[in-house]
């Protein structure tokens, strides 16, 4: 019978424990598949620094090859790296890596030439069924002359890609810890950051998908705790975090204090819609501030909303040419990356920005970070669907309100908004609120929890 990958293959990526859902023997197939799928004769294939990611990276290679496809392995690097990789040399690619997921997961993100996103709708539903096709029946024939696997060094002309893009050259010198979480920005920041003018203070810098000193997912605020103790005990201008396939930042104020990805979102928005000449289009998710379309509109750009979720980012990148898109989630994405997502390419701004000006980053934030957000909420809920009826009920009969329903429910007021959205995958409602006070935000997202939770 063939096997059933509905629970390993999500809705953007193939994710799951290694070797209990899957293992070198799948992963062999998947590369067939997706070269296959793909129509490509050549990929290139990258993985990070998990224990079982050089095996499973090399037998998807081999899988590749047997179909007669030439394989370029860039070894370990950062999937904005395999990103950059897929866009410089005009190759589809797969990227091993389960991101900030425990040790004992693994996973493959994967795209068309150019960095485009294969998800559901873009080929991943065609490589699962193949996949589980041939677990039953075998893989398919080698092709008459096996594919080449090659090795290639990305790191540096990666580097010296996401320099070109910031100008760093009169920054005044700024002290920065950056907290790798044990994942790949431990081998990615030396290179980018070489030759700037920064003093480097390295905090689990040591590759090791184990993960021994906290979760590699800086939006937990548990993760990022030490990070916000170090900087001020350093005197830094600045701390970063990365996760742990070092694609997305997260960012601490010289006092330790997190800056949130929509104010991130925001200043690089100012910066890359003034390197285009203050036009441009920006995207941005329907749960980031305010303040986002804001500023974009200040600085001549357009503002376009969105579904949350990268598939929905990098598809209006493409349709609507944006010269920018960020999110929540600290996933800042940029038409001159191939509209793919880069946590370094933000980074770089936020360095450039800081060190472009005398003040410190809690007073040049201040201005892009005007509202106060309650941050995501999760509850668990016997029935999403009965939730928000509820919610609608509630709200939707007032006069000062607008409802819209682009992804869950967003009610919209003058002085406040919120969002509830049903998890895909779990049984959450996830509440996120904004007003233009704290008091005023902590009533409406109190009032909101009491109707999902009651």
């Amino acid at each position: 019978m063939a096997a059933d990958l509905s629970q390993i293959v999500k809705a953007y990526d193939v994710r799951g424990v290694v070797p209990d859902q899957w293992d070198e023997s799948l992963a062999e197939l998947f590369g067939a598949a997706f070269v296959q799928v793909t129509d490509a004769d050549a990929i290139v294939v990258g993985h990070d620094m998990r224990p079982s990611s050089p095996g499973l990276s090399r037998a998807f290679a081999r899988g590749a090859a047997a179909r007669g496809v030439d394989v370029t392995e860039i070894g370990l690097c950062s999937t904005d790296q395999l990103y950059y990789a897929s866009g410089a040399l005009g190759l589809p690619g797969a990227m091993f890596t389960a991101s900030h997921n425990p040790a004992q997961y693994n996973g493959i993100k994967m795209c068309r030439a150019g960095a485009a996103p294969v998800g559901q709708d873009t080929g991943l539903s065609e490589i699962r069924e193949l996949t589980e096709r041939w677990t039953e029946s075998g893989a398919p024939a080698p092709a008459a002359t096996p594919g080449t696997i090659t090795r290639r060094d990305t790191l540096e002309e990666y580097a010296a890609y996401l320099r070109s893009l910031v100008d760093l050259t009169s920054i005044r010198p700024l002290k920065v810890v950056v907290d790798a979480g044990n994942g790949m920005g431990g081998h990615t920041v030396p290179t980018v950051f070489a030759d700037l003018p920064l003093t480097l203070v390295p905090m689990y810098f040591e590759l090791d998908g184990t993960f021994p000193n906290h979760e590699a997912n800086p939006l937990d605020p548990a993760n990022i705790v030490d990070l916000q103790k170090r900087v001020p005990e350093e005197g830094a201008d600045l701390g970063i975090a990365f996760d742990g396939d070092a694609d997305r930042c997260f960012v601490v104020d010289e006092h330790g204090d997190p800056v949130s990805p929509s104010a991130i979102t925001a200043l690089v928005a100012a910066r890359e819609l003034a390197r285009n000449g203050g036009r441009g289009t920006v995207i941005h998710n329907l749960i980031t501030s305010w303040t986002v379309p804001e500023v974009v509109k200040e600085n001549g750009g357009t503002p376009v909303r969105t579904r949350v979720g990268h598939s929905f980012i990098k598809a209006e990148m493409a349709n609507s040419g944006a010269i920018f898109g960020g999110e929540h989630s600290a996933h800042y994405y940029f038409k001159d990356f191939w509209n793919a997502d880069t946590g370094m390419l933000a980074a770089l701004h936020v360095l450039a920005a800081l060190g472009g000006q005398e003040g410190p980053l809690s007073a040049l934030v201040a201005q892009y970070d005007r509202y106060t957000g309650s941050g995501e909420i999760n509850s668990t809920v016997a029935d999403q669907a009965d939730r928000l009826a509820a919610i609608r009920a509630a709200y939707g009969a007032r006069d000062d309100v607008t409802l819209d329903e682009l992804d869950g429910l967003t009610i919209t007021a003058p002085d406040w908004w919120f969002n509830v959205r049903p998890s895909n995958t779990e049984p959450l409602l996830r509440l996120n609120a904004e007003a233009r006070d704290e008091a005023t935000m902590a009533k409406v997202r109190d009032e909101v929890l009491s109707i999902i939770r009651a």
